[in-house]
């Protein structure tokens, strides 16, 4: 009666360990989703996970050159006379981000979660502006680092 019982233990413990096995490798399969970047004008948001992440580590060049060029880039339509606000994720701020329009660096890195800037500068010819749209990115990288970790592009069209 004793080995019958040990036996039937023992197959509850494989099959336990089965189960916990399986489901690790489960969850091992899934991907960790990228912090996210939202940018709001009055009422309205936008919010961006990126491809061009890579979990704190450098990002290559070519990729993020990609990245720029993208066409499910996501937009948002800006009252000149709005302020624009950004926000990033604890996970962003930590390392230090800039914004940039038209890949060039509008703001000095930052390791706050939220900044404004008034919407008249994204359609402003003295800031690198034309047109009715502007291609502004979320650049993370460590203050005074050039490897960039993380960038979240969005569009911003002028409200007419």
């Amino acid at each position: 009666m004793t080995s019958g019982f040990s036996a039937a233990r023992r197959r509850r413990a494989v099959a336990a360990v089965g189960a916990v096995s399986a489901g690790l490798l489960v969850l091992s399969a899934c991907d960790k989703p990228t912090p996210l970047a939202t940018i709001t004008v009055g009422d309205n948001s936008v919010s961006s996970e990126t491809d061009c992440y890579n979990d704190g580590k450098e990002v290559k060049t070519d990729e993020l050159a990609k990245c720029l060029k993208a066409k499910d880039i996501k937009s948002i339509t800006v009252d000149p006379d709005e302020t624009v606000r950004f926000g990033v994720d604890p996970d962003i701020a930590d390392k230090g981000w800039t914004i940039l329009m038209n890949g060039q660096p509008l703001t000095d890195s930052s390791k706050k979660t939220y900044r404004t800037i008034p919407g008249s500068v994204f359609f402003n010819a003295q800031y690198g502006a034309s047109g009715n749209s502007t291609l502004v990115s979320i650049q993370e990288a460590e203050q005074g680092d050039t490897a960039v970790s993380g960038l979240w592009s969005f569009t911003l069209k002028k409200d007419s």
